[in-house]
Protein backbone atom coordinates (compact mmCIF):
# COMPACT_ATOMS: atom_id res chain seq x y z
CA UNK A 1 0.00 0.00 0.00
CA UNK A 2 1.41 3.59 -1.49
CA UNK A 3 1.87 6.58 1.73
CA UNK A 4 1.30 9.06 -1.61
CA UNK A 5 -1.90 10.72 -2.75
CA UNK A 6 -2.52 9.79 -6.22
CA UNK A 7 -3.11 13.11 -8.77
CA UNK A 8 -6.02 12.26 -9.99
CA UNK A 9 -5.90 15.74 -11.97
CA UNK A 10 -3.62 13.88 -14.33
CA UNK A 11 -6.17 11.41 -15.37
CA UNK A 12 -9.17 13.45 -15.05
CA UNK A 13 -9.05 13.93 -18.89
CA UNK A 14 -9.27 10.38 -20.37
CA UNK A 15 -10.98 8.65 -17.12
CA UNK A 16 -13.85 8.33 -19.17
CA UNK A 17 -12.27 6.17 -21.97
CA UNK A 18 -11.65 2.82 -20.18
CA UNK A 19 -14.62 1.10 -20.45
CA UNK A 20 -14.52 -0.71 -17.63
CA UNK A 21 -15.19 2.46 -15.41
CA UNK A 22 -18.17 2.90 -17.50
CA UNK A 23 -19.53 -0.11 -16.89
CA UNK A 24 -18.86 -0.62 -13.13
CA UNK A 25 -20.30 2.58 -12.49
CA UNK A 26 -23.71 1.12 -14.39
CA UNK A 27 -23.60 -1.75 -12.15
CA UNK A 28 -22.99 -0.18 -8.76
CA UNK A 29 -26.02 1.79 -10.17
CA UNK A 30 -27.98 -1.08 -10.83
CA UNK A 31 -26.86 -2.53 -7.25
CA UNK A 32 -28.11 0.73 -5.19
CA UNK A 33 -31.43 0.88 -7.16
CA UNK A 34 -32.27 -3.00 -6.87
CA UNK A 35 -31.54 -2.20 -3.06
CA UNK A 36 -34.44 -0.16 -2.80
CA UNK A 37 -32.37 3.31 -1.44
CA UNK A 38 -33.34 5.72 -4.12
CA UNK A 39 -36.45 8.06 -3.27
CA UNK A 40 -37.53 11.04 -6.24
CA UNK A 41 -37.41 13.58 -3.00
CA UNK A 42 -34.07 12.67 -1.64
CA UNK A 43 -30.94 15.28 -1.11
CA UNK A 44 -27.63 12.74 -2.02
CA UNK A 45 -24.10 13.55 -1.19
CA UNK A 46 -21.55 11.33 -3.72
CA UNK A 47 -18.14 11.08 -1.62
CA UNK A 48 -15.47 10.84 -4.54
CA UNK A 49 -17.65 11.44 -7.78
CA UNK A 50 -15.03 11.51 -9.74
CA UNK A 51 -15.73 12.52 -13.35
CA UNK A 52 -19.21 11.81 -12.55
CA UNK A 53 -20.09 8.49 -14.13
CA UNK A 54 -22.20 7.32 -11.02
CA UNK A 55 -23.59 10.88 -10.56
CA UNK A 56 -25.36 11.37 -13.61
CA UNK A 57 -26.84 7.95 -13.46
CA UNK A 58 -28.50 8.79 -9.97
CA UNK A 59 -29.60 12.42 -11.26
CA UNK A 60 -33.28 11.43 -12.48
CA UNK A 61 -33.80 9.31 -9.70
CA UNK A 62 -33.66 11.90 -6.85
CA UNK A 63 -34.34 15.57 -5.94
CA UNK A 64 -30.80 16.74 -5.34
CA UNK A 65 -27.06 15.63 -6.05
CA UNK A 66 -23.79 17.00 -3.97
CA UNK A 67 -21.24 15.39 -6.09
CA UNK A 68 -17.66 15.80 -4.12
CA UNK A 69 -14.18 15.35 -4.89
CA UNK A 70 -10.70 16.50 -4.48
CA UNK A 71 -9.11 16.74 -7.79
CA UNK A 72 -10.61 19.79 -9.67
CA UNK A 73 -10.10 18.41 -13.02
CA UNK A 74 -12.41 15.79 -12.11
CA UNK A 75 -14.96 18.12 -10.92
CA UNK A 76 -13.94 20.39 -14.17
CA UNK A 77 -15.11 17.61 -16.35
CA UNK A 78 -18.56 16.82 -14.18
CA UNK A 79 -19.30 20.56 -14.32
CA UNK A 80 -18.77 20.03 -18.64
CA UNK A 81 -20.99 16.97 -18.37
CA UNK A 82 -23.69 18.81 -15.87
CA UNK A 83 -23.37 22.12 -18.56
CA UNK A 84 -23.97 20.37 -21.85
CA UNK A 85 -26.82 18.17 -19.83
CA UNK A 86 -28.78 21.17 -18.47
CA UNK A 87 -28.95 19.10 -15.24
CA UNK A 88 -29.71 21.50 -12.66
CA UNK A 89 -30.18 18.91 -9.29
CA UNK A 90 -26.26 18.45 -9.95
CA UNK A 91 -23.89 20.67 -7.50
CA UNK A 92 -20.46 19.58 -8.14
CA UNK A 93 -18.08 20.82 -4.74
CA UNK A 94 -14.67 20.52 -4.33
CA UNK A 95 -14.25 18.34 -0.95
CA UNK A 96 -11.44 16.84 0.68
CA UNK A 97 -12.98 13.71 2.62
CA UNK A 98 -9.82 13.82 4.73
CA UNK A 99 -9.83 17.68 5.08
CA UNK A 100 -10.08 19.30 8.18
CA UNK A 101 -12.99 20.95 7.52
CA UNK A 102 -14.80 17.71 6.85
CA UNK A 103 -18.11 17.65 4.64
CA UNK A 104 -21.11 19.78 5.43
CA UNK A 105 -24.48 19.35 4.77
CA UNK A 106 -27.76 17.49 5.34
CA UNK A 107 -28.64 14.41 3.37
CA UNK A 108 -30.82 11.52 3.04
CA UNK A 109 -28.56 9.31 1.36
CA UNK A 110 -24.42 9.08 1.04
CA UNK A 111 -22.93 7.47 -1.66
CA UNK A 112 -19.67 6.55 -2.90
CA UNK A 113 -17.65 3.84 -5.13
CA UNK A 114 -14.42 2.86 -5.28
CA UNK A 115 -13.70 5.84 -2.92
CA UNK A 116 -13.03 4.12 0.28
CA UNK A 117 -9.76 2.09 -0.42
CA UNK A 118 -7.91 5.53 -1.07
CA UNK A 119 -8.95 7.13 2.33
CA UNK A 120 -6.34 6.32 5.37
CA UNK A 121 -8.53 6.25 8.31
CA UNK A 122 -11.55 4.96 7.27
CA UNK A 123 -13.50 5.06 10.88
CA UNK A 124 -12.72 8.77 10.38
CA UNK A 125 -14.69 8.96 7.37
CA UNK A 126 -17.31 7.30 8.45
CA UNK A 127 -18.08 9.00 11.24
CA UNK A 128 -18.05 12.67 9.70
CA UNK A 129 -20.28 10.87 7.08
CA UNK A 130 -23.05 9.74 9.49
CA UNK A 131 -22.80 13.74 10.86
CA UNK A 132 -23.91 14.78 7.87
CA UNK A 133 -26.85 12.08 7.30
CA UNK A 134 -30.72 13.18 8.42
CA UNK A 135 -32.14 11.03 10.89
CA UNK A 136 -32.91 7.31 9.08
CA UNK A 137 -30.06 8.44 6.76
CA UNK A 138 -28.94 6.01 4.80
CA UNK A 139 -24.58 5.30 3.52
CA UNK A 140 -24.03 2.85 0.52
CA UNK A 141 -20.76 2.59 -0.28
CA UNK A 142 -19.00 0.07 -3.11
CA UNK A 143 -16.05 -0.94 -2.94
CA UNK A 144 -13.47 -3.74 -3.58
CA UNK A 145 -13.34 -7.11 -1.78
CA UNK A 146 -9.34 -8.29 -0.22
CA UNK A 147 -7.36 -7.98 -3.66
CA UNK A 148 -4.25 -8.58 -1.94
CA UNK A 149 -3.10 -5.61 -4.10
CA UNK A 150 -3.09 -7.07 -7.15
CA UNK A 151 -6.06 -5.00 -8.42
CA UNK A 152 -4.33 -1.43 -8.93
CA UNK A 153 -1.04 -1.24 -11.59
CA UNK A 154 -0.21 2.10 -9.80
CA UNK A 155 -0.51 1.76 -6.29
CA UNK A 156 0.23 5.43 -5.63
CA UNK A 157 -2.95 6.45 -3.33
CA UNK A 158 -3.77 3.35 -2.05
CA UNK A 159 -3.96 3.08 1.25
CA UNK A 160 -6.06 -0.09 1.76
CA UNK A 161 -5.80 -3.54 -0.76
CA UNK A 162 -9.73 -3.98 -0.92
CA UNK A 163 -11.66 -4.74 2.54
CA UNK A 164 -12.26 -7.64 4.63
CA UNK A 165 -16.51 -7.28 4.51
CA UNK A 166 -16.64 -8.16 8.69
CA UNK A 167 -14.32 -5.99 9.42
CA UNK A 168 -15.41 -3.12 7.29
CA UNK A 169 -19.16 -4.07 8.73
CA UNK A 170 -17.69 -3.73 12.40
CA UNK A 171 -16.48 0.00 10.94
CA UNK A 172 -19.89 0.49 9.84
CA UNK A 173 -21.46 -0.29 13.34
CA UNK A 174 -19.16 1.25 15.62
CA UNK A 175 -19.74 4.77 13.83
CA UNK A 176 -23.50 4.15 14.58
CA UNK A 177 -24.74 2.89 11.70
CA UNK A 178 -27.74 0.27 12.08
CA UNK A 179 -29.10 -2.60 9.79
CA UNK A 180 -25.65 -3.05 7.62
CA UNK A 181 -26.28 -5.27 4.84
CA UNK A 182 -23.07 -6.07 1.91
CA UNK A 183 -23.84 -7.76 -1.19
CA UNK A 184 -21.95 -8.44 -4.48
CA UNK A 185 -22.31 -5.60 -7.11
CA UNK A 186 -19.91 -6.19 -9.62
CA UNK A 187 -17.22 -8.16 -11.39
CA UNK A 188 -14.15 -6.39 -12.91
CA UNK A 189 -12.02 -8.67 -15.20
CA UNK A 190 -8.59 -6.92 -15.90
CA UNK A 191 -4.94 -8.11 -16.92
CA UNK A 192 -2.28 -7.90 -13.97
CA UNK A 193 1.51 -7.19 -14.36
CA UNK A 194 2.07 -10.21 -16.03
CA UNK A 195 -0.88 -10.12 -18.31
CA UNK A 196 -2.81 -12.38 -16.93
CA UNK A 197 -6.38 -12.04 -16.29
CA UNK A 198 -7.82 -11.52 -12.69
CA UNK A 199 -11.09 -11.48 -12.19
CA UNK A 200 -12.36 -8.84 -9.21
CA UNK A 201 -15.19 -8.47 -7.15
CA UNK A 202 -17.10 -4.90 -5.97
CA UNK A 203 -19.37 -5.09 -2.89
CA UNK A 204 -21.69 -2.58 -1.78
CA UNK A 205 -22.22 -2.41 1.79
CA UNK A 206 -25.15 -0.28 3.38
CA UNK A 207 -25.81 1.34 6.57
CA UNK A 208 -28.50 3.39 8.12
CA UNK A 209 -28.37 6.24 11.15
CA UNK A 210 -30.58 5.41 13.77
CA UNK A 211 -33.98 7.94 13.13
CA UNK A 212 -33.26 9.59 16.45
CA UNK A 213 -29.88 10.12 15.60
CA UNK A 214 -28.56 13.67 17.24
CA UNK A 215 -25.95 16.21 18.09
CA UNK A 216 -23.90 13.92 20.06
CA UNK A 217 -23.46 11.18 16.74
CA UNK A 218 -20.20 10.29 15.99
CA UNK A 219 -17.92 12.62 14.03
CA UNK A 220 -19.62 15.82 14.66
Amino acid sequence: MSGEQRDFNAAAATWDENPARVKLAQDVFRAVTDSGLLRPGMDVLEAGCGTGLLTLLLQPCVHSITATDSSERMLGALNEKTRRGHYKNVKPLLVNLEGDKGIGGRYDLVVSSMTFHHIRDIPVLLGRIAAVLKPGGMLCTADLDRDGGKFHDDRTGVFHNGFDRAVLRRMFEDAGFENVRNRTAAFMSKPDSRGNTQCFTIFLMTGRVPDHAGANRPGQ
